[in-house]
């Protein structure tokens, strides 16, 4: 299919914000319209106008044109901003309806209306008749594009209505083009729809309809959102909707993150430029952070460990070919290959890891077999360096006689009262920067708290870089609980600057003191990644 066009139709906006714990606030949805404008996705929806305050704030904006968009470029594709709603209700005109006036009002040229191609849902949750759906998606739809808007009909339900009545199901199809639309999107709204029946339903509106755009909008219930977007498009749609991340309703909304390098790089389908391309694992990212939303790691061609590598074997070959493990080439999208390290490595991913710091290094040197060994031990005692690649850097510079700490912690101390309530703790500690020493105190919700706020608000001073960046997670981890409160425990923090992230990690029987390592580690990476003694990726 080399060179067919697919369109996308990004709905993480509206659609996705419907997933729990989603939440974007006017300002974030302005800086993902404005981050994705010119990133070559054909359609960007926005909201609901009308459906809560947000939406309509954002509209009133779009249609007052006081959103600052990147100037269109004439050499790449521009997104259209649509606005979404739904038809006009039962037995209602669409000139009198709340709905579709708002979508008018909205400022956009396209807009995009869902209706019921279910029978059932007609009957039981519309309770009208099946001719009294038509009609209104027919009206609906003729009374937007006599307004000037280019119409894309969602067909709420389209399998399940499908495959219970198939001639129904196809006649509320017939009725949105009657009434003008472009496009119409075939809608997996349950989730639950095998990769089959999707070939099967395409085919067979394809074979009596023929639309501009013809749509899939797959849900994840049963986890083949992707899956059915491709089945769809082999079978002969022409547009995806869905989301960055598969963020959304329940299980999610197909995910664009990864069908849209599917489409391009495996089946030869024209989808991005491929500068845009090679921005898709920053959008995936960036839109996680914008709303400061978990991001999956393991997710296909952008997470981090899209592209890493840890048993030995793999490593070697994976550096020898990288065809061996990996299916395509990371900085395609964007991404990177990771070589991690644990007591499992060889020396290639030793080696790997040291070059990051001394390129010409090879897997004969001793200091390959000296840090192998370190690890090893280290490990033997509870660390663990996979999710703590910031500590594994400071490991490989001491090893290579490079580590020089940017700051010494002299003395600590830190008190607690757990009755207090709100800033129950104290630390006071003593920090040596070259020949100059500052004493700081600092209060703070726990122990851990007040030691990163003294440690931080000590060293800003001297490195400012510090209030750039922020510790986004902190997992505490009992080793051996048999040992009751006396357990050694593993600390890991995650630390951010930007949107490069990093852990580090600290092993004691004495939480406060793991912690203490681990924040150490992690200040001294900030530090070190800006002055250009860590690599930052």
């Amino acid at each position: 299919m080399k060179g067919t066009r697919v369109s996308i139709y990004d709905t993480t906006l509206r659609d996705g914000a419907q997933g729990e714990g989603v939440h974007f606030t006017v300002k974030d949805k302005i800086l993902y319209l404005q981050m994705m404008y010119n990133s070559g996705i054909d359609y960007i929806e926005a909201g609901w106008p009308g459906s809560n305050p947000k939406d309509d704030e954002l509209f009133a904006m779009i249609a007052a044109q006081k959103i600052a968009l990147p100037p269109k470029d004439k050499d790449k594709r521009s997104a259209r901003i649509a606005a979404f709603g739904s038809t006009c209700k039962v037995n209602e005109s669409p000139e009198k309806s709340d709905i579709l006036g708002r979508l008018l009002a909205a400022g956009t040229d396209t807009v995009t209306i869902v209706g019921k191609s279910w029978g059932l849902h007609v009957t039981e949750v519309l309770r009208t008749t099946l001719e009294e759906n038509l009609r209104i998606i027919r009206e609906s739809v003729r009374f937007l594009v006599q307004a000037g808007k280019e119409v894309i009909f969602d067909a709420e339900h389209f399998f399940d209505g499908w495959m219970e009545d198939p001639a129904y199901a196809i006649q509320c199809l017939e009725a949105a083009l009657d009434g003008g639309a472009k496009g119409l999107v075939l809608c997996d709204t349950n989730g639950g729809t095998f990769c089959q029946d999707i070939t099967r339903g395409v085919q067979a509106v394809k074979k009596v309809l023929a639309p501009e755009i013809l749509g899939i909008h797959a849900h994840n219930d049963g986890g083949l959102a992707v899956a059915n977007s491709l089945a769809a498009v082999e079978a002969g749609a022409n547009q995806i909707q869905g989301c960055l991340n598969g963020m959304g309703e329940r299980c999610g909304n197909a995910n664009l993150s990864t069908l849209i390098p599917w489409l391009q790089l495996k089946l030869g389908y024209d989808v991005l430029e491929p500068e845009a391309l090679r921005k898709l694992t920053h959008y995936s990212r960036y839109v996680a952070e914008l709303i400061n939303y978990p991001f999956d790691s393991k997710q296909p061609f952008v997470g981090r460990s899209a592209f890493a590598h840890k048993a030995g074997m793999h490593v070697d070959a994976v550096i020898k070919e990288k065809r061996t493990f990996e299916h395509i080439d990371p900085s395609l999208v964007g991404n990177e290959r990771r070589i991690l390290v644990s007591d499992q490595s060889g020396k290639a991913n030793i080696c790997e890891r040291l070059r990051r710091f001394r390129p010409d290094i090879e897997k004969d040197d001793p200091l390959v077999e000296e840090t192998m060994q370190r690890i090893k031990e280290a490990e033997n005692q509870g660390y663990q360096y996979e999710t703590a690649e910031g500590s594994l850097d400071l490991l490989c510079l001491d090893v290579l006689g490079a580590f020089e700490p940017p700051f010494d912690l002299v003395d600590c101390h830190v008190w607690s009262d757990p009755l207090r309530g709100e800033l129950d703790s104290v630390a006071v500690i003593k920090v040596k920067v070259k020949d100059q020493s500052v004493h700081v105190a600092a209060e703070g919700d726990g122990p851990v708290n007040a030691l990163d706020k003294a440690l931080r608000n000590t060293l800003s001073t001297f490195f400012p870089v510090i209030e750039e960046s922020q510790l986004v997670d902190y997992k505490v981890r009992v080793l051996d609980g048999s040992q009751g409160t006396d357990a050694v425990v593993r600390v890991v923090v995650e630390t951010r600057h930007g949107l490069d992230s990093w852990g580090t990690i600290g092993i004691s029987n004495n939480i406060l003191r793991a912690s203490s390592r681990a924040l150490l580690d992690a200040l001294y990476v900030v530090i070190l990644k800006d002055q250009g003694k860590i690599p930052k990726k």
